[in-house]
């Protein structure tokens, strides 16, 4: 008789993030993540930074939370894995003619000596990295005692945390790598950072994605949405069509507006802890 044994081979996280890079480099990320400026807003207002503070923004994409710091006249260091991201970023910073430094860096592989910063953020990028154990310890290891990890992440059961879901029923994603919405747990959380760090605060709040119509939303995360576009490249006409249709049922679940527009509700958890 023969007895098939199976084993999990540890994933290439090397190859996962070039894979990942190729992906968020795609169409123009900054066109959506400019939308979501105020939650990096609402998150430099709720960890209160003085002016001069040594702030480390990770995975921070086209600057939301960079510049919000910078606005409140912290000293802010913005990394990236996607350099255009960080290009984008840093016209925005000239436009209003803030100072910020830019560093292009893997999340993972943090190029910075241990206990640098007063605080270390991250709105919707950290959460994205395929090694999640080694990525948030990188976040402790950045931080000085007594200093702050503030983060935003989707939740789980969000829009955007079941976008993700949707988009891995059909194109799975690579073995052994977890749903970035783990991030917006707080179950997930206090067990990946409670042992440095005391969790000051777990709120779970609302983003609203607010667009022209469904049809809207689709074709210009489509277009400009790395990972989206990517998803679709991936599959055959038959299989794009069932992808667009399992999404638009989504956007139908999600849709809050009271007229012929589009208002996605989509929660996320604003995190803030402290290292000890």
């Amino acid at each position: 008789m023969n007895v098939q044994t199976s084993t999990t081979a540890t994933p290439d996280f090397t190859a996962i993030k070039a894979k990942q890079n190729v992906a968020w480099g795609s169409g123009d990320y900054s066109k959506v993540g400019v939308t979501l400026q105020i939650t990096g807003e609402e998150l430099a207002e709720a960890m209160a930074m003085t002016p001069g503070a040594k702030i480390l923004d990770v995975a921070a994409g086209n600057g939301n939370a960079t510049l919000a710091f910078a606005r409140r006249f912290c000293d802010v260091t913005s990394t990236d894995y996607v350099e255009t991201l960080l290009q984008a970023s840093s016209q925005r910073a000239k436009a209003e003619g803030l100072f910020v430094t830019y560093k292009v860096a893997d999340a993972e592989n943090l190029p910075f000596g241990d206990q640098t910063f007063d605080a270390v953020v991250s709105t919707f990028g950290v959460m994205f990295t395929p090694n999640q154990q080694q990525s948030a310890a990188e976040l402790q290891r950045m931080v000085r005692p007594s200093g702050k990890i503030g983060m935003a992440n989707w939740t789980p059961d969000s829009f955007i945390g079941q976008l993700f879901k949707t988009i891995g029923k059909h194109v799975p994603p690579p073995a052994g790598v977890n749903s970035p919405a783990q991030w917006g747990s707080e179950t997930w959380v206090q067990e990946t950072f409670g042992g440095k760090c005391e969790i000051t605060s777990f709120r779970r709040k609302t983003f609203m994605f607010r667009y022209r119509s469904a049809e809207h939303f689709l074709e210009y995360f489509r277009t400009f949405y790395g990972p989206m576009q990517k998803a679709f490249e991936a599959l055959d006409t038959l299989g794009q069509a069932a992808l667009r249709d399992d999404i638009m049922a989504l956007i139908r679940e999600f849709d809050v507006s009271t007229n012929d527009t589009l208002c996605i509700a989509s929660e996320y958890a604003e995190i803030i802890a402290v290292r000890r």
